[in-house]
């Protein structure tokens, strides 16, 4: 037998994890299903750690992150997030997994597999696993995943994985999008390298920040410096600066 918790606070979500447990794993039993933080530090202090916790980050009255924070928590996790799944493949470590949702049945499978593998044996290195994926998690949780931008009267909504790349011009500042389009952006590029995750933007010198994807082809330059043909196109020469230069080329190799 098999002891799954479950932290979910939205009932269709519930059910239906519920469910493809049920199918994958035929000897789990669901002890609870449990919709706050409250509760669950309850259920934590009264009940033996079950084998297994789907973990929602977002619970009715506030973060999962408080749990594990109060309560000390041995059992494998997988988390259930809303996070955009561009960012999502910073936070794998081999005894938890995560799910984005809506979970799908193949995923889950996957999840459940690992946990299969990994945790039929002693869970003394539960603990370590998990913290570290929650600080990174809390971590991520940081940087901005859109943008709200105004033009006249109208306002939009701005997913940051559209965007290409951050400029300056005469002191005004701007983001593009992938597709080419221009908006003007209220932050400047000192206060966007606090907003923006580091792995996936780069501040190259004192008037651009790029994300990697924006990055078409790449020259060598004087001083071991390196001229960057950017996409969509940009007609501002893009050159990575003398002091960043040593910081970018570890960037470019995700270290």
């Amino acid at each position: 037998m098999i002891k799954v918790l479950i932290l979910e606070d939205e009932d269709a979500a519930s059910r239906r994890l519920q469910k493809l447990v049920k199918e994958m794993i035929p000897e789990a039993e669901i002890a609870e299903v449990i919709v706050s933080v409250v509760a669950a530090i309850n259920w934590f202090s009264s009940n033996a750690q079950p084998d297994l916790l789907f973990a929602d980050i977002q619970l009715s009255d506030g973060s999962s992150f408080e749990i594990f924070k109060q309560v000390k928590i041995g059992s494998p996790v997988i988390f259930t997030t809303a996070y955009d799944a561009y960012a999502i493949n910073a936070f794998k470590l081999n005894s938890v997994d995560y799910l984005l949702k809506p979970i799908k049945r193949e995923e889950l499978k996957n999840a459940i597999d690992k946990f299969k593998k990994i945790y039929r044996s002693p869970l003394q290195t539960g603990d370590n696993h998990i913290q570290q994926l929650i600080e990174t998690l809390q971590k991520s949780a940081q940087y901005r995943q859109r943008f709200v931008i105004r033009f006249g009267e109208h306002m939009k909504t701005i997913q940051t994985s559209e965007i290409a790349y951050f400029y300056t011009e005469n002191k005004v500042n701007f983001m593009v999008m992938k597709d080419g389009k221009r908006y003007p952006s209220d932050f400047n590029l000192d206060q966007l390298e606090e907003l923006l995750d580091p792995k996936n933007f780069f501040r190259i010198n004192r008037q651009f920040i790029i994300s990697y994807q924006s990055i078409a082809e790449m020259f060598t330059y004087s001083k071991s410096r390196v001229l960057i043909k950017l996409n969509p196109p940009s007609k501002l020469e893009t050159i990575v600066s003398t002091e960043r230069s040593s910081q970018f080329k570890s960037w470019l190799a995700g270290e």
